[in-house]
C-alpha cells in the first residue's frame, strides 16, 4: 500500500490540491503532520475536487516519528544539492525512476512531501529511507507542492492504477514468433526493392539491432509487418 504525506504544510489549498492528485491517481491514505486547519467550507475542500467526498475527510493527522517507524519512507524533494560532500543524500532518485525502485519493497510505502517553503529539514531528510528529486532548470527549481505531488504521484500510478484502464494487452511485448515473421518479411521487402544483394546482410542485422532497442508490441510489430507485405506486393505487382 501506498500513501501519501504532507509535512507542515502552511496552505490548505495545497492539501486540497494533493488530495486531488491523489484521488486521480488511485491513493486514498493522506497523513498529515502539522498540518494547517482544513475548514470543510474553505479552498482545501474547494480544490480537492471528488477527493473532498473521501481523501481529505479520512486524512489523519500523525507525527513525523510515526511515518519514519512505520513506513518505507521517499522524501520528496524540489532540490537536493547533489554534492556527496554536502547533502544528507546522495544521490537522489527521480519520479522516473521512482516505480521500479519501490517494486521491490516489501511493506507500506509513504510519499512524503515537505513545506511549501523550505520543504523538509536535513534532519528529516535523514531518518527517511529514500530521497526522491524532481530535475528542474536551474535557474528556477523549486516547485508548487502541488504541483510537484502530481508529478510524483503521476509517474507512481502504474503501481496504483487500476490496470483495467490501460490494457496489458496493448503494451505487452510481441512474442519471438511474431519479431521473427517482421524479419523475414523486411528481408522479402529488401529483395522486392531490389536491394543490393551484398549488402542485405547488413541491413537486417541493422534492422535486427533497432528492433532490439525498441522491444516493439505485438500491435506494433503485425502493423509493420503488414506494411512490409504490401509495399512488397505493390513493388511485385507493378514489375509483373
Amino acid at each position: 500500500m501506498i500513501s501519501v504525506a504532507v509535512v507542515g504544510a502552511e496552505t490548505p489549498g495545497n492539501v486540497g490540491t494533493i488530495a486531488r492528485s491523489m484521488k486521480n491517481f488511485g491513493l486514498s491514505e493522506l497523513l498529515l503532520v502539522d498540518p494547517p486547519e482544513l475548514d470543510p467550507d474553505g479552498e482545501a475542500y474547494g480544490f480537492a475536487g471528488q477527493a473532498r467526498e473521501d481523501v481529505l475527510p479520512n486524512a489523519e493527522t500523525v507525527t513525523f516519528d510515526h511515518l519514519a517507524e512505520n513506513y518505507h519512507t521517499v522524501a520528496c524533494t524540489a532540490t537536493t544539492n547533489e554534492d556527496p560532500a554536502n547533502h544528507v543524500r546522495y544521490p537522489a532518485t527521480t519520479p522516473a525512476d521512482l516505480a521500479d525502485s519501490l517494486r521491490r519493497v516489501d511493506g507500506d510505502i509513504c510519499v512524503v512531501f515537505g513545506r511549501e517553503r523550505v520543504g523538509l529539514t536535513n534532519d528529516e531528510l535523514s531518518r527517511l529511507d529514500v530521497i526522491c528529486s524532481i530535475p528542474a532548470s536551474e535557474s528556477y527549481p523549486v516547485l508548487n507542492l502541488g504541483q510537484a505531488a502530481t508529478i510524483v504521484l503521476y509517474e507512481l500510478r502504474d503501481l496504483t492504477v487500476a490496470s483495467d484502464q490501460h490494457p496489458e494487452e496493448l503494451h505487452a511485448l510481441a512474442e519471438k514468433p511474431a519479431v521473427e515473421g517482421l524479419h523475414e518479411e523486411f528481408g522479402r521487402f529488401l529483395t522486392a526493392i531490389g536491394h543490393p544483394e551484398e549488402k542485405r546482410p547488413k541491413a537486417r542485422r541493422l534492422f535486427r539491432r533497432l528492433l532490439g532497442r525498441a522491444q516493439p508490441t505485438g500491435r506494433e510489430t503485425k502493423t509493420l509487418r503488414g506494411l512490409f507485405r504490401r509495399a512488397r506486393q505493390r513493388i511485385e505487382h507493378r514489375d509483373d
